[in-house]
């Protein structure tokens, strides 16, 4: 992880950024107190750094009719010792084999590709503790919660276990990180 050196100047941005990414750049010059060239300039070295990944509209999910927000507890089966020395094995003997063939994925790997399918995901960690992951999930409702997780999540073989939490409300929701 390459971490960019932030001076108070970048930081003034990032927060005007943050606040309102829309805002032109003669804007966001004028709030930090810089003349639009070297204000560009900064930014542009902020998005080719990756300190800036993109710019979104952030959606207010019940507005469109995504209401229920859970957060589910996900434990997946554990990739046993010998599992992993048969691919090795097979590796080994069949060197040519096409890669599809001698698969060496694991349940994690194979969870994770799935889940950057499932649209009602929208946020996924691998986690420590007695846990593997943490999904955060937005439906409509519980009926489409049900059948999220009975038709897709439930479905995956890789899942030993899930405990679900739901939000009752909203208290602090942003994506403006603290800038320190």
């Amino acid at each position: 992880m390459n971490k960019i050196t932030l001076d108070k100047t970048d930081r003034k941005i990032l927060s005007v950024l943050q606040a309102d990414g829309r805002l032109s750049n003669q804007d966001v010059a004028e709030q930090v107190s810089l003349s639009p060239s070297p204000c560009l300039r900064r930014v542009k070295r902020l998005e080719e750094a990756g300190v800036i990944r993109q710019y979104v509209a952030l959606l207010d999910p019940e507005k469109i009719g995504l209401g229920l927000l859970a957060y589910v507890n996900v434990r997946l089966e554990k990739h046993s010792d010998a599992t992993a020395h048969a691919h090795s094995t097979a590796r080994v003997l069949a060197p040519n084999l096409a890669p599809s063939l001698v698969t060496t994925t694991s349940p994690r790997a194979d969870f994770a590709v799935a889940v950057a399918q499932w649209p009602e995901v929208v946020a996924c960690y691998a986690m420590t503790g007695e846990m593997d992951y943490l999904l955060r999930v937005h439906v409509e409702d519980m009926e489409h919660f049900s059948r999220f997780m009975m038709a897709t999540l439930l479905r995956h073989p890789a899942v030993l276990d899930v405990k679900s939490s739901f939000a009752l409300q909203r208290i602090k929701d942003t994506t403006a990180l603290p800038l320190l």
